[in-house]
């Protein structure tokens, strides 16, 4: 959210604030812990990695976005996950992430809209205590597992074009399974699979009133993980944030995301299409603009709690997002 009181910025900087007012991009790196649907409860898609500014055009040249994150959640005794020949239950996970996305933005234009391509990485530890029972074995046990080390590779092509106030978006984006993961561990850092992601995002930014709103909007085709032989079915979401400026830095608002699949995950064994996970959060967010060599930077720290989950872990979420130009 935006105030009036940035009115009294020059058009020049006001201009550079919103070239660097962007989100991370796809970098899904979710811990390998939770229910049923999407194999484990695992989706590709970073739910929350969109938020304030996500469709307006990037800044010509390189930018380092940097994103912390931080993710606790579980699931109670009474639901179960399944993945490999493992099934578990009342487990308790949390996963902090460093991400980082190199990205180049060309000053020539494409169909009149501004190019950027990046590649998304990251390093972090995650952790897992569950119930697991084994396929084979009746008698269940105690189990906690945890990792150290990178994500998959995330790369993203988008197209930006702005229009007065309106700003729009459209992306590509995808999963590289390099990233450390085991499916035989409760906890992974990488999916263990393939992955394809697009969508669109739209943008309102009205510098009379300092009044912003962002929504991006996407599908997930997911490909087999080789190591299982299971295939999660096709994912949708939307990510959404609506924020106010104060003064001419500080920006204020609500941000939020939905998720869920549209169809059903397959296995050598079973294709169910009534299991299909979901969620939904909601939560604060905060923005701040400043000057850095001469150039604009923003800072952004939001927290999600999650709600109305369905086949998957449900817990909190939160990010902090540094677009810093070079």
């Amino acid at each position: 959210m935006i105030n009036h009181t940035m009115n009294h910025c020059s058009p020049k900087f006001r201009s550079k604030v919103l070239q660097t007012c962007t989100s991370l991009v796809a970098m899904a790196a979710l811990t390998s812990t939770s229910v049923s649907a999407d194999e484990g409860g695992v989706a590709f898609w970073f739910s929350g990695q969109y938020s304030s500014f996500a469709a307006v055009p990037v800044a010509t040249g390189w930018s380092m976005p940097i994103q912390g994150y931080y993710y606790n959640g579980g699931v109670s005794a009474n639901k179960e996950l399944k993945r490999g020949n493992q099934v578990s239950a009342n487990l308790d996970s949390s996963l902090p992430l460093l991400m980082i996305q190199p990205t180049y933005a060309p000053e020539t234009q494409v169909w009149g809209g501004q190019l950027a391509l990046g590649l998304g990485f990251g390093w972090g530890y995650g952790d897992a205590d569950a119930n697991v029972t084994v396929s084979g074995f009746p008698n269940g046990l105690s189990r906690s597992d945890s990792v150290t080390g990178f994500t998959d590779l995330y790369p993203i092509a988008s197209l930006a074009w702005a229009d007065g106030n309106n700003n729009y978006m459209t992306y590509v984006t995808g999963d590289i399974p390099t990233g450390d993961y085991d499916p035989n561990r409760l906890a992974n850092l990488g999916i263990g699979h393939a992955a394809i992601d697009g969508g669109g995002g739209y943008t309102y930014f009205n510098p009379a009133t300092m009044q912003e709103f962002s929504a991006v909007v996407g599908l997930t085709y997911n490909y087999e993980n080789d190591d299982t032989k299971y295939q999660n079915g096709i994912d949708a979401h939307l990510d959404w944030a609506a924020s106010q400026f104060l003064n001419d830095n500080w920006q204020v608002g609500v941000a939020g995301y939905v998720y869920g699949q549209l169809s059903g995950d397959s296995s050598p064994t079973q294709y169910n299409d009534n299991i299909k996970s979901r969620i939904a959060a909601v939560g604060p967010e905060v923005g701040y603009s400043f000057v850095m060599n001469n150039q604009a930077a923003y800072l952004n720290l939001r927290a999600y709690w999650e709600f109305s989950a369905k086949h998957r872990v449900e817990g909190t979420a939160v990010f902090a997002t540094a677009s810093l130009p070079f």
